[in-house]
């Protein structure tokens, strides 16, 4: 079944999968720029790791020439942090920190400014001066190295945590919401489908209703037409029949009246005989009544 998986509760209509076919395609585009995003992060994550661990061997030799040189300072002059001390008044190292944009994320990064100045010109001047000024070199490279090795490690933290949270994203939109928008347009398109095939069926029988509903009216016009033509025909015969009856009448009057007087005879002979009823021989019933009168009479005669 199409669109059974996860999806979005949402009404089909045309309206909901136009809409659903943008966001679709902002999904989609936006999964495209996150994927070149943590693509672009990855690269530079890369870069950076690999400085990491080229500053982090650099401090490593860095302070570990710098205790040696600490050692020989204070075998050679003894302890001097109290003259540091005294005569330590203003900052010579002074970190700005800046912003790098590298797609969209924002990296720290630290740069050392060195200001030039006379602290420690007169610390070892009665012996052990130059070992003095050897360690202060290389403190100060042991400084600048550990502020590279502080933004480098600071701009791979913020760079691990974004990738994690782009790479999250990424896959999210891959696998739940892309997923999610495909199935809830096959859900919408299949429900269309069905409701444009209900539509069309509907359609089909309400014109099949209106053809027989047509061809009924036809046969039931054919028919009324059938009738009034009869109708007509024998209105048609019967005014020629009169007519031809009027005309006979107006050619030969005597012939006409004699039909009539035939017709009036023909009438009053049913009459006669209906009023006056006859035996199965055809004798008059009362001639025999008068007979037997008669010859009762002659008897009494006699």
């Amino acid at each position: 079944m199409s669109g059974s998986g996860a999806r979005e509760n949402i009404f089909a209509t045309r309206m909901a999968l136009t809409n659903t076919k943008l966001r679709l395609k902002g999904a989609e585009t936006g999964h495209s720029l996150l994927a070149r995003k943590r693509d672009a992060l990855t690269t530079r994550f890369r870069a950076i790791l690999k400085k990491v661990d080229e500053a982090k061997r650099k401090m490593g030799r860095v302070m570990q020439l710098a205790s040696f040189s600490m050692a020989e300072v204070t075998y050679t002059t003894g302890d001097i942090s109290y003259l540091v001390q005294e005569q330590a008044k203003l900052a010579t190292f002074r970190v700005k920190a800046k912003q790098e944009n590298v797609s969209g994320v924002l990296l720290p990064a630290f740069d050392v400014d060195r200001v030039p100045g006379s602290d420690f010109n007169l610390t070892g001047l009665g012996r052990g001066g130059q070992q003095v000024l050897r360690a202060k070199e290389v403190y100060a490279k042991a400084i600048e190295t550990l502020v590279e090795l502080a933004s480098l490690q600071t701009a791979f933290t913020i760079l691990d945590e974004v990738i994690r949270a782009t790479n999250r994203r990424v896959n999210a939109i891959e696998h739940v919401i892309i997923p999610r928008l495909d199935n809830t347009i096959k859900y919408i398109m299949s429900e269309l489908d069905e409701m444009d095939r209900e539509e069309f069926f509907r359609l089909k029988k309400v014109q099949g209703k209106k053809k027989r509903d047509a061809a009924n009216a036809a046969q039931l016009k054919a028919i009324q037409d059938e009738l009034e033509n009869a109708r007509a025909a024998e209105e048609a015969s019967a005014a020629e029949a009169t007519e031809s009856a009027t005309e006979n009448s107006v050619e030969n009057p005597e012939q006409s009246n004699v039909e009539e007087a035939e017709e009036s005879v023909v009438e009053e002979s049913a009459v006669e005989s209906a009023v006056e009823p006859t035996d199965a021989a055809g004798e008059d019933p009362f001639a025999t009544s008068g007979d037997l009168l008669s010859t009762k009479d002659e008897d009494v005669i006699f």
